[in-house]
């Protein structure tokens, strides 16, 4: 049975495959769909049902969507939401040009702002998580939706970033229970302990029982 995932991200296809088994995972450029709708949300689950529904406006299939991103308490639970667009303390929710810097860059301001807080407040911590909100949509008023986390610690510096696996801030974020990077855990590892895999394998649960889906 089809799926159809709002995003443009092949890395989420594949982690979304692993756990959706028996369904067909398709991201709209696969079938030539121009899909970037504006994230105007003000919380992680707003922007993932914002995400559904546009896309299943277009398909009229069921969808899921996802929203997520990183939250350091050290900065009041920023970028979160803003997370891909981040540009540096000067740009915590992204360039009024909409222009996305890059993730290098990304990485050092969130180290280096984190840094930053914490000198000016010893008592701050390095404490961090994901978070993701996923939400599977059928149409109208129908929709099942499960977020989660993954709680971590920022590295102390860029140069301690570690790992080729994952995207995003993943180098950065350390799991104390696996003492490595979230990039240096393998597949199986950070499906079992990640904010998006915890959701996905809830929501997955959830469509066990559902007998008609459309």
């Amino acid at each position: 049975m089809k799926l159809y995932l709002a995003t443009g991200n092949l890395h989420k296809k594949i982690e979304m495959a692993r756990i959706f088994t028996g369904f067909d995972i398709v991201i709209p450029k696969e079938e030539g769909i121009v899909f970037n709708p504006d994230e105007t949300g003000k919380s992680f689950f707003e922007n993932s049902l914002i995400k559904a529904k546009a896309l299943w406006d277009i398909v009229h299939e069921p969808v899921i969507a996802d929203d997520s991103g990183i939250c350091v308490d050290a900065l009041n639970g920023a970028p979160g939401i803003y997370s891909s667009r981040y540009a540096g303390p000067q740009y915590m929710k992204g360039r009024a040009d909409g222009v996305k810097i890059p993730q290098e860059e990304q990485n050092k301001f969130l180290v280096e702002q984190t840094n930053a807080a914490i000198a000016e407040n010893p008592e701050l911590t390095r404490t961090c998580r994901y978070v993701c909100s996923l939400v599977c949509y059928f149409g109208k008023d129908r929709f099942y939706c499960a977020q989660e986390t993954m709680e971590g610690l920022l590295v102390a510096n860029i140069k301690d970033a570690a790992g080729n696996g994952g995207f995003g801030y993943d180098p950065l974020v350390i799991i104390p229970k696996f003492g490595k990077t979230v990039a240096e855990l393998t597949d199986s590892q950070k499906d079992e302990i990640s904010h998006r895999g915890k959701a996905a394998r809830a929501l997955y649960q959830s469509l066990q029982h559902i007998k008609n889906i459309k």
